[in-house]
């Protein structure tokens, strides 16, 4: 399912929003035209790679943590960007208009260093950097999951269009992420090139801090 946009109503302009998309894309296109190994070599300086922090001589200098939130303004490949800016672009919004500006930018990178952090926790040993926003962005999906559960979002099922309770799409969001994410603890040498545990971490942090950082907490509680 392919989500299209949603109907919750949003009374601001999401100016952090766009401005976290308009970084992640300029970046993203700043690294297109970099050499390779230029490219590479930052990308494991600012990636989190896993094994630096697990007291393992991998030929990787200790860094001082700031990789946990550089990360999220690194993205792999054109897809991986699309995906991750679309449900930014589809559900951030009413989020920051319920939070705040400051707030909600501050409760993105806590969202989204946390995400980080349980996926260092279930794979330490990983030698290669762990890059994308969409932890952080699962916390803005958890947030939406409570404030607006019963809006509707629009998916695109081929070749149908489907109106679809956001506690529904979500939910189906959340379970596939950790379906998918203890399919990577079962089966412990299986290729994963998806942080499933940073979506997962970042989505429990979400459901736990929003409630910390609306505007108004009035018939919030879901």
């Amino acid at each position: 399912m392919i989500p299209i946009r949603d109907t919750a109503p949003c009374y601001s302009k999401p100016y952090v929003t766009w401005g976290i998309m308009a970084v992640c894309t300029s970046i993203f296109l700043i690294m297109q035209f970099l050499p390779d190994q230029t490219a590479i070599s930052l990308l494991h300086r600012y990636g989190m790679v896993p094994i630096r922090y697990s007291g393992i001589d991998a030929g990787l200098p200790f860094d001082d943590y700031l990789s946990f939130l550089t990360n999220l303004f690194l993205h792999a490949s054109w897809t991986h960007l699309a995906v991750n800016m679309w449900f930014l672009w589809i559900f951030a919004d009413n989020v920051e208009d319920r939070m705040g500006r400051i707030p909600f930018l501050v409760f993105y990178l806590m969202c989204g260093g946390f995400a980080t952090l349980l996926q260092w926790y279930f794979d330490p040993m990983l030698d290669i950097p762990v890059i994308g926003a969409s932890g952080a962005i699962a916390g803005v999906l958890a947030a939406y999951f409570f404030l607006y559960p019963f809006e509707r979002v629009i998916v695109f099922f081929p070749p149908m269009i489907f109106h679809v309770p956001a506690i529904a799409f979500l939910g189906l969001w959340v379970l596939l992420q950790l379906h998918n994410a203890t399919t990577s603890v079962i089966f412990e040498g299986a290729t994963i090139d998806v942080a499933w545990w940073a979506h997962l971490g970042g989505f429990i942090a979400g459901s736990v801090l929003y409630r910390f950082f609306l505007k108004d907490k009035k018939n919030d509680e879901f």
